[in-house]
């Protein structure tokens, strides 16, 4: 037995022996089921869409995609799990703006994005919406505005909890229309719907995909999106930039990362295969269900995105005087 084949048997029997594993690569990626972590409960838009993705990518792949819901603490659970992981492309985590937000809302954070996450690409935005009451007198922007300005102490915007990308979305209309008026946050989004409806607050400003059910129904009416170009799905509505609030854009995003350190070539595969199976017609019709718009792209992509996202929030909630938890 030759001296460099006892050295590489020594080798692996020490690895074996310590719980260490050869980084993978491409060609024996994967080997066992993958785990998509998600940050949230089942049930919700993130874990449906994850869902019909990791269905298609497990006949892809050759492996089953198995979702495991980590709910809690801003989310902060799963991503510390992900951190944890081995870096061999079986473990992915499903995240969106609020871990751009994270840092800025945290004193601390059990993870570091730049030092623990390998992005693998962006898959999905959504917009925001500024909606009223169906029968209320506000029907623009600029009606939106002059009532706030007219009567501050009368008049209340309305979001789900501080340091979401809805209250932060809110608190940046408030704040570019040179208004004064509060922003209440209410815990759910349905909590929002009851405050519109019965008048405590006078307009709010939620996800598209949120609702958009009520405003289809005819209980709200929306007002305005909160992009720079119009919704697909609500193609009739004004951008808030549109409508007299110039420079005025916000927008929520999914990606998907793995753990730092996990080899090139699988983070490579890994986005590829993602990219394919949202460009399925299933999941493509899964999108619209959900009122997702897909956008898929590359890591640099992903991370470009992230980069941007967090002095962009960051900016808003030391405005606000938002004093981390």
């Amino acid at each position: 037995m030759g001296s460099g084949f006892r050295r590489a048997a020594l080798m692996a029997a020490f690895a074996a022996a310590v719980g260490l594993s050869v980084p993978a690569s491409a060609q024996d990626f994967p080997s066992r089921p993958v785990r998509m972590i998600m940050g949230f409960g089942p049930g919700g838009l993130a874990d449906i869409a994850g869902r019909a993705i990791g269905q298609v990518m497990s006949q892809s792949i050759g492996q089953p995609v198995v979702i495991e819901n980590m709910p809690g603490a801003g989310a902060s659970v799963a991503s510390l799990a992900l951190a944890r992981a081995q870096p061999d492309g079986h473990t992915i985590m499903w995240v969106s703006s609020q871990n751009a937000i994270a840092p800025s809302m945290f004193k601390s954070l059990p993870y570091d994005w730049s030092r623990d996450f390998a992005a693998i690409g962006p898959m999905a935005t959504f917009d925001f919406v500024l909606f009223v009451k169906k029968d209320s007198p506000l029907k623009t922007v600029k009606d939106v505005i002059e009532a706030a300005k007219a009567n501050p102490d009368k008049f209340n915007f309305g979001s789900i909890a501080v340091g979401t990308a809805q209250n932060l979305s809110m608190l940046k209309f408030v704040s570019m229309a040179g208004l004064s008026v509060p922003v209440v946050a209410h815990r759910t989004t349905g909590d929002v719907m009851t405050g519109v409806l019965s008048g405590t607050i006078q307009a709010a400003i939620e996800t598209i995909p949120g609702a958009i059910g009520q405003i289809k129904d005819g209980q709200m009416r929306a007002i305005a999106v909160s992009s720079t170009e119009r919704n697909p799905f609500l193609p009739d509505v004004p951008t808030i930039a549109e409508s007299g609030v110039a420079g005025y854009r916000t927008y929520s995003w999914n990606g998907m990362v793995a753990p730092a350190k996990t080899p090139q070539a699988v983070i490579q595969r890994l986005n590829k295969e993602i990219n394919a199976a949202i460009a399925t017609p299933e999941v493509q019709q899964r999108f619209r269900e959900l009122i997702m718009v897909p956008r898929t792209g590359t890591p640099a992509d992903l991370q470009k995105i992230y980069d941007e996202d967090v002095p962009f929030w960051r900016q808003i909630i030391t405005e606000a005087k938002i004093q981390p938890n």
